[in-house]
């Protein structure tokens, strides 16, 4: 891997972040009309829709023997390889777990045949939230809440930080188009997932490109399945606001700091996803560190986001998406990172009594 020192520590700490904000970049839709100003010159600054987000794959870079040890650790977590799952409780009809990524790639988008049938045969279609498929809805949930989105308390973006780090993302935010006034009230997470959609990702959601799962939610209204929610736009919300502000203003900070290198890790998940290899994006991670030359991992960083955006978010839907599945012909779209792990989806719902298998 050919990449200035200067970059690697600044890689290395935001792999992390990458990962679990990547999975969740379909918050930005709720935000468009927050950030609407802001972002008024973005036309000028992507790419047509036609064009994949361009970006270095690192596993292909990987030496034999780290991908080898990236894929030993993987293989100890259970149900990290597959996407498409069969959920069987005896007395009830079969349902369906898939993992889905919240973005509009083509590659991402691309539904095998057996999976689009399954939502075509199913009664209940269910994805995580369902309030962002209503915009008034969703900006409610913003303005009757503005503790999570924004400081309330009298502080701001830029006062949560060093005076050498405000001026920084002044700059750079400028340099994208956004005044620091507008978005100075907003709490970093928020900026960082405005700034972390690659320019092509904006580009297709520009024109209307829809994200995976408003794709099968569209499929399941055309076939009048009946569809459900296992959280609301709130609960996200609080999730991502429950992340502490120096957290999320080292997110904001190396987000910027990165600028093209987010569109590598980008491309790096997105691989791993199409190639149904989920349970590979922590111990990739570790080893493109190494390969990188740093081998300090904050670990508990990145166990605090896990236990927060993930782990909490799985026991949850869990609980939630039991009573569907006792209805039975159920086809449930969540992110991909909720499935695999000891604390994942599928093994809190076979501690549940459900045996679940692997899907073609």
């Amino acid at each position: 891997m050919i990449i200035t020192q200067n970059k690697r520590q600044l890689i290395v700490s935001h792999l992390d972040l990458i990962i679990g904000f990547g999975f969740h970049l379909f918050l930005i839709l709720s935000f468009v009309i927050v950030f609407s100003l802001a972002a008024s010159n973005a036309d000028a600054q992507t790419q047509t829709s036609t064009n994949t987000c361009s970006g270095r794959n690192f596993i292909n870079e990987l030496s034999a023997e780290k991908l080898s040890e990236a894929k030993t650790e993987a293989s100890l977590i259970p149900n990290g390889s597959g996407l498409f799952w069969k959920v069987e409780k005896s007395g009830v009809e079969p349902s369906y777990l898939y993992g889905t990524m919240h973005v509009t790639d083509p590659r991402v988008l691309n539904l095998s045949a057996s999976v689009r049938n399954t939502i075509d045969e199913s009664n209940t279609v269910v994805i995580e939230t369902l309030d962002l498929l209503d915009p008034k809805k969703a900006q409610a949930a913003v303005l009757m809440n503005p503790n999570l989105t924004m400081f309330t308390d009298g502080s701001t973006l830029t006062s949560s930080m060093s005076e050498d780090d405000a001026a920084y993302i002044e700059a750079e935010l400028k340099a994208r188009g956004i005044a620091i006034s507008l978005v100075n009230q907003f709490k970093p997470w928020m900026i960082m997932s405005l700034v972390a959609s690659s320019d092509c990702e904006t580009a297709r959601k520009a024109e209307g490109v829809q994200i995976l799962d408003f794709l099968i939610i569209e499929q399941a209204k055309s076939a009048n399945k009946e569809i459900k929610g296992l959280e609301s736009i709130t609960e996200q919300l609080s999730a991502m606001a429950s992340l502490p502000i120096d957290f999320q203003v080292r997110g904001l900070l190396e987000t910027l700091r990165l600028g093209d290198l987010n569109k590598d890790m980008m491309e790096t998940m997105i691989s791993l996803y199409v190639d149904q290899e989920i349970g590979l994006i922590k111990p990739a991670i570790k080893v493109i560190a190494t390969e990188l030359g740093q081998e300090d991992i904050d670990d508990e960083s990145f166990g605090d986001f896990e236990a927060k955006i993930i782990t909490e978010r799985n026991h949850l839907m869990a609980e939630r998406s039991e009573p569907i599945l006792q209805e039975g012909n159920a086809f449930i779209a969540v992110g991909a990172l909720h499935l695999p792990g000891e604390e994942g989806l599928i093994e809190l719902l076979r501690e549940r009594g459900y045996t679940i298998t692997r899907a073609n």
